[in-house]
Order: C-alpha cells, then sequence, then structure tokens
C-alpha cells in the first residue's frame, strides 16, 4: 500500500467534511435509512468468513461494523479522509485507516470483496478510480459500489422542493459532484473486465413522517445554500411545515447499486 498526502476535497474542507454542522446526523439519517438494503446486496454475494474486505469511504462505521462480524476469519478495512466516526474497538478484525483513496493504492489481488457507498460520484477521477478498485481485487472477488442518481428538480410535484432539489444539485456540482454518474456504471464496471455485473434501485423518501430521511441532508446544506441565494428561509420554513403532512411523500432521488465479480481466473485482469 502506497499513499500520498490527501488532498483538499468537499469530504475534508466542506459542507461534507466531519467539520460541518450535523454531519454525525447526515451520516446516521443515511445508515438508518439504507443499511439494510445495503446488506442485502452483500448477503446475495455469499460473503465466507475468512474474506478480506475493503470498505471505501467508511462514513460512521455501519457497514464496516457488519462486514467485521460477517469475515470473522478474514480482515475488514475502513479507510475515510475522516475516521473521528469509526471505532477501531469494534472487532479485533477491522482496521480502520485515515486516508485519500485517490492517492492510495492497495497490492493487486488484496480484497475479496470491495464495497462503497456515495463516494465515487464525489470524485474527480472517479471512472479511473473504479479501474483501480477491480485491480485491488482477488480473482473471484466481488466490487459492489452504491450511488445516488438525483431525479430532476422540477418533476416533483412540490414546488418548494423544486427549488430546494435545484439548489441542493446545484452546490453538489459546485464542489464537483455528479450526481447522475451512477446510470453509466454497470457498463463501466462490464468494461473493467467484471464479470455477473448486475444492478439494484433503492427509492430514497423524502416526507412521510418518520420515513423521511431528507431533512439532515437539507438542514447540513442549508447555510451554503442561504448564502449562495440558492433558496430563502421561507423555503426552509415551507419545506418544515410539509414534512409533517402526511400527504408529503416525495422521491427525490434513486440509489443505484451495481456490483461485478472478478474473473476466477487471474489473468482475466491486467
Amino acid at each position: 500500500m502506497t499513499q500520498g498526502p490527501a488532498a483538499t476535497t468537499p469530504y475534508n474542507s466542506g459542507m461534507l467534511s466531519n467539520d460541518a454542522d450535523r454531519e454525525r446526523d447526515r451520516l446516521a439519517a443515511i445508515q438508518r435509512n439504507v443499511d439494510t438494503f445495503t446488506t442485502g446486496l452483500l448477503d446475495g454475494l455469499g460473503i465466507e468468513p475468512s474474506w478480506n474486505c475493503l470498505e471505501l469511504g467508511a462514513g460512521a462505521g455501519s457497514i464496516a461494523y457488519w462486514l467485521a462480524g460477517r469475515c470473522p476469519d478474514g480482515r475488514v478495512v475502513g479507510v475515510d479522509l475522516d475516521t473521528r466516526h469509526l471505532d477501531a474497538g469494534r472487532a479485533a478484525n477491522l482496521e480502520i485507516q485515515e486516508a485519500d483513496i485517490t492517492r492510495e493504492d492497495y497490492a493487486p489481488g488484496s480484497f475479496d470483496l470491495i464495497h462503497a457507498r456515495y463516494l465515487f460520484c464525489h470524485l474527480p477521477e472517479r471512472d479511473e478510480m473504479i479501474a483501480r478498485a477491480t485491480r485491488w481485487l482477488s480473482p473471484g472477488g466481488w466490487l459492489i459500489v452504491e450511488e445516488p442518481y438525483q431525479l430532476p428538480g422540477h418533476t416533483s410535484p412540490f414546488p418548494v422542493v423544486q427549488r430546494l432539489l435545484d439548489a441542493y444539485q446545484h452546490r453538489y456540482q459546485q464542489h464537483g459532484a455528479d450526481l447522475t454518474w451512477v446510470r453509466g456504471l454497470p457498463s463501466l464496471l462490464a468494461r473493467n473486465a467484471l464479470t455477473e455485473v448486475a444492478f439494484a434501485a433503492n427509492p430514497g423518501c423524502m416526507g412521510g413522517l418518520d420515513k423521511d430521511r431528507w431533512l439532515p441532508l437539507i438542514t447540513q446544506a442549508a447555510p451554503g445554500l442561504l448564502a449562495d441565494g440558492l433558496i430563502t428561509e421561507a423555503d426552509l420554513a415551507e419545506f418544515a411545515t410539509l414534512l409533517k403532512d402526511p400527504a408529503f411523500i416525495d422521491i427525490p432521488q434513486v440509489t443505484i447499486s451495481a456490483w461485478g465479480r472478478r474473473p476466477a481466473e487471474s489473468t482475466a485482469v491486467a
């Protein structure tokens, strides 16, 4: 493994960093609403107790901890730019690394499973990073990547949501994120010589009372959106009122999960 100095990105400086207000709330909302879907997909890959796993962008650690429990005879490496929310003491086979994966290079064939969620869409050279990750797989190993596909704001039936989503996507684009990149991910996996490529989708809920997962995201982004004049305090107040209405249910985003397998023949991937 080699590593260079961490680059300055929105993940270690800005609205997506752990220094941002309510970042822990955002991570918790993701885990609460998406973990069951994620672990169901991972279960379907036939995880073995001896597997070595790499969790890229480990966040608050829920998937890394889950993998450590499923692979007691292997090891799990959880890597993130900022590891303050990660606890290496949760399992003896868990290793926490604070590193920038865009400057990281693991030995070829190191991992039986590599998983990332809501990470690659934020990386400037995301296609190249997929190619690099496939080289870190052992023969027969799986790469599974989960990313958001943002639906067009203007298609929402709620005018205030149209404004909030347009502002939210604009803000992310300013930080170099592509919230529609995942549409090409299955093809990208296949072009990198992975086989058994498949995908699934998980709609994200805005509203629906206790089913909502968007309040923490909007709350965290709000100061920047207000400062840039992209939304108003009136928009936020209207959104808060909508969230109390049981008839307010919207689908602003779909998580697309795609996965593929390195062929068992070690010569199949360079």
